[in-house]
């Protein structure tokens, strides 16, 4: 059976955060849909925001990073979801896309979710994450989803109107296809070895 690999990145600064709570939601939603095995790994930044703040700085991740740079760029799809500040994406959230390798993120299939107080920032993330990944050179999914406070019940659970849950269903479905239509990635390539140190070797076999 086919395994699935599914990377959630959420940068929801609160505990219990409700961009959390909408990232498990879509990814509930797209293990659902996708109808295999699907291994989920879901990264909250705000316990890496020191170690992405030292990567600026020193130019290099360290391993708690790398870790989650790797299980995010190795994925089949991923989830990504911020909450909505200044009618944008959070610093956070951008800095982590920021330290990225160019092309990283190349094909990747590619689900957005934001939360945020009020429905009228829900446009953030057509002016705001569609850009962004786009950019990246990711596919996204057609659907996008945002929830506004009075989307989310007392317990955490969509609101009443049902509206906000359709519309989970909706992306998980357009990430699952997605993931699955994803041509297989080309092995990795073997690793070029400069002349100079070919020749260094020949000279000292030791």
């Amino acid at each position: 059976m086919t395994t699935f690999r599914l990377a959630v990145v959420t940068a929801g600064l609160s505990r219990p955060s409700s961009s959390r709570l909408l990232a498990d939601r879509l990814a509930e939603a797209a293990r659902r849909h996708l109808g295999a095995e699907t291994e989920v790994r879901v990264f909250e930044l705000r316990e890496l925001a020191a170690d992405i703040a030292a990567n600026f700085v020193t130019g290099f991740p360290n391993a708690r990073l790398r870790e989650a740079i790797d299980a995010v760029t190795g994925a089949d799809g991923l989830i990504a979801v911020t909450p909505i500040f200044s009618a944008s994406y959070s610093g956070l959230f951008k800095s982590f896309f920021d330290v990225l390798d160019p092309g990283a993120l190349e094909g990747m299939p590619v689900l957005a979710g934001a939360t945020g107080g009020t429905a009228r920032h829900s446009l953030a993330l057509e002016h705001a994450l569609r850009p962004l990944f786009a950019y990246l050179r990711a596919v996204m999914a057609p659907t996008a989803v945002y929830a506004a406070s009075e989307d989310w019940g007392s317990a955490g659970d969509p609101g009443s109107g049902g509206a906000l849950t359709e519309r989970i269903d909706r992306a998980g479905r357009e990430l699952a296809g997605l993931v699955r239509a994803r041509p297989a990635r080309s092995p990795e390539p073997e690793p070029v070895v400069p002349f100079e140190q070919q020749l260094a070797a020949l000279r000292d076999p030791a």
